[in-house]
């Protein structure tokens, strides 16, 4: 399903190539960092990271030992970073892609939301929760961070919310395991972030 806005590829690229990227934390962030830790030994299931920007994520799985790792961006200046950076990361695992195109099968076992959400017009919220639903099999999760917080009226990214309001999205397609404010956020973001872990119903 190919979605209309004006936050196209077009859009991103120019914000990459311009440094307007306040999002980039320069790594992985400590949420993200902690979880994947407590996953265990690397194992071979399929995890997306959508809207994956620079993909310090992917990088970190990668050096950890995960093979199936896959990152898409509808921007080619993210990726081509990554691949600089992690030249052994497959270009394959590399989709220059519409998370909205993305094909369903074979279903992944994990998403993992970095600042992607927040990057989507707030209209695209229900079709991003029905489509994380989606891609993933039965019983699978989708993790990570979204900014319950209020950025103010604009009609650029990033977009805020609160915690009610995605519940809405997410709760049709999905079992909760954590919602609750991040502990652990980087300062900047601290008190910002609800962590999320939610279940494939």
């Amino acid at each position: 399903m190919q979605m209309d806005s004006p936050l196209d590829a077009a859009y991103w690229q120019q914000r990459y190539q311009a440094g307007r990227t306040g999002w980039d934390a320069g790594g992985i962030t400590p949420p993200l960092r902690d979880y994947f830790a407590q996953l265990g030994p690397p194992d071979d299931r399929r995890i997306l990271i959508p809207g994956a920007g620079r993909a310090y994520e992917a990088e970190y799985l990668h050096d950890q030992g995960y093979e199936n790792i896959f990152v898409a961006d509808l921007a080619p200046a993210p990726l081509a970073d990554l691949q600089q950076r992690v030249p052994t990361f497959p270009a394959a695992h590399l989709l220059l892609q519409d998370f909205f195109a993305l094909p369903a099968t074979p279903p992944y076992h994990l998403i993992v939301e970095q600042t992607f959400f927040c990057a989507l017009h707030p209209r695209l919220r229900p079709a991003y929760a029905r489509k994380c639903a989606e891609l993933l099999g039965p019983g699978s999760t989708l993790m990570g961070l979204l900014f319950a917080t209020d950025f103010g009226p604009g009609t650029e990214p990033p977009f805020g919310g609160t915690r009610e309001e995605y519940r809405g999205y997410f709760a049709p397609y999905f079992d909760f395991v954590h919602f609750e404010t991040a502990y652990n956020s980087l300062p900047p973001r601290q008190g910002r972030e609800l962590f999320i872990c939610l279940k494939k119903k």
